[in-house]
């Protein structure tokens, strides 16, 4: 089940209800260190066709077991991943960098939930019926499981995001191939190795792990897999797409964003500061919701800047391991780049560093010195047209920019590409009503942020992808609804 070489961790998929050796591997790094300390199994066409086999066998079965008997068994899971709690954490935080005060009580408490809550919700599920009187007619609906589901899920939050797909697909009566990101494998073995004590049959839930190129598009392409959920890179999800199209699959694509905050002169900067504060940086700013244009009213903008840049001074990059740290490492030395890159391109156009990359220093512990680190960094002065304004950075880099009018604001907060999620802060009850109705965006948060309710739809409008996850909308997406007619 676990091999050591070298003390490396080798990771194997998971088909079956068996852990299956591969005859590749990845290197896995730690973030945080920048050491090589796991191999992850580099799977392919061979290992996908022996999983999608594996989840179609056992699809009858599972598939005719009742929401009951599912929902008793996701609780189960639930309860043995929550007893192992800390061991999670400690390996979330490892393998992707982030903070082990975040993996505590965000990441590993979330998967906890996202099994609970489809486990309840599937519950409660009801069908349609209407009666033509005139023409002696009954009609109703019924919802069953479509089969094989090819779940993708990505690095930033590995197990919160991999449940989230996982629990609803199984609820439904679904049987799944997953495919974590190669770069964050750790949880999902994890989890791997308690879904037979929760009573989940084998070949009910099969991981296999690589990269996207390979492991990833034959998954997508496979003729067995129905229904593809993806959550990613826009960019990957175009060729998702294109591959997915000769088969006809249903696809949810939770893709990027390039978030804006909207904080009018009558916004609560006492509340404001520190929640946007988070919502530029929290978990190293690797989150598809994270704020990333700030757009400030101009009579508060100066004082607004001053005090932004004050607090984020104060956020500590290092260790993620110790609990006093904000800021942990970047998922890879090329991600780092890649971030530190469109710092270099706003200066370069003459935007304003106020603090962190480039402008302060970075003191890190010795075991660190290798490690992917960056500190939250914000830019003013930037062009609405400037890379820094339009694409998505997805690290802990934020830009603050001034604006004069309502009309304005919504124009330029709408002038990007992407529509996932948005944040208004003002007192007036009436405008955030109005801002909030016209801002392209799927999730709309006033003067607060990552305030979640799971029975309500998540997803993104224009390039932030296709269809919502949530109660009623993953129910739907995971299940093919029939109308019945019956003549008396």
């Amino acid at each position: 089940m676990m091999a050591q070489s070298k003390a490396l961790l080798v990771l194997e998929n998971f088909i079956g209800g068996k852990f299956i050796p591969c005859s590749s591997y990845i290197d896995s790094y730690n973030p945080s260190t920048g050491d090589v300390y796991c191999k992850v199994p580099d799977s392919g066409k061979e290992e996908v066709e022996a999983a999608v086999k594996a989840a179609k066998d056992a699809f009858p079965i599972w598939s005719s077991k009742s929401p009951w008997e599912r929902s008793q068994i996701l609780n189960k899971l639930a309860d043995l991943i929550e007893h192992d709690l800390e061991a999670f954490a400690q390996a979330e935080s490892k393998d992707q960098g982030k903070t082990i005060t975040f993996a505590r009580t965000v990441d590993i408490p979330r998967a906890v939930y996202n099994f609970r809550f489809f486990a309840s919700s599937i519950l409660h599920h009801i069908t349609e019926c209407t009666e033509m009187a005139t023409m002696g007619c009954v009609h109703y609906t019924s919802r069953a499981p479509v089969g094989v589901a090819g779940l993708i899920s990505p690095w930033n939050l590995p197990l919160y995001l991999l449940t989230w797909k996982i629990a609803p697909a199984i609820a439904c009566g679904n049987t799944v191939v997953a495919k974590p990101s190669e770069m964050t494998s750790v949880t999902a073995w994890m989890m791997c190795k308690l879904l037979e004590k929760a009573g989940v049959p084998h070949g009910v839930v099969n991981i296999v792990f690589g990269t996207g190129a390979k492991a990833g598009e034959a998954l997508v392409c496979h003729p067995d897999v129905p229904l593809v959920s993806f959550t990613g890179s826009t960019l990957t999800a175009q060729r998702i797409t294109e591959k997915s199209a000769p088969y006809c699959k249903r696809l949810s694509l939770e893709l990027g964003g390039k978030n804006p905050a909207i904080i009018f002169d009558d916004a609560d900067l006492s509340q404001c500061i520190p929640t946007t504060l988070r919502s530029s940086f929290a978990n190293q700013g690797e989150i598809c919701l994270c704020t990333s244009r700030i757009f400030v009213q101009r009579g508060i903008y100066s004082e607004f800047l001053k005090r932004f840049v004050a607090e984020a001074k104060k956020w500590k990059t290092g260790n993620p391991s110790d609990p006093a740290v904000d800021v942990g490492a970047l998922i890879s030395k090329e991600h780092l780049q890649k971030v530190r890159n469109y710092v270099k391109k706003a200066q370069a156009e003459g935007a304003r560093v106020l603090c962190g990359e480039g402008v302060d220093a970075l003191d890190l512990p010795p075991g660190n010195q290798k490690g992917y680190f960056m500190l939250p960094t914000v830019i003013a002065e930037v062009k609405d047209e400037s890379c820094c304004m339009q694409e998505e950075i997805f690290g802990p880099v934020t830009c603050v920019v001034a604006f004069d009018t309502e009309e304005e604001v919504i124009k330029r907060a709408n002038g990007v590409k992407y529509g996932l999620a948005a944040t208004v802060w003002s007192s007036n009850v009436g405008r955030v009503h109005r801002v909030a109705h016209r801002l392209q965006s799927g999730w709309v948060w006033t003067n607060c942020w990552l305030v979640r309710d799971l029975n309500l739809p998540f997803g993104g409008m224009k390039a932030s992808g296709i269809g919502r996850e949530g109660a009623k909308d993953s129910y739907e997406f995971f299940t093919e609804v029939k109308t019945i007619t019956i003549k008396h």
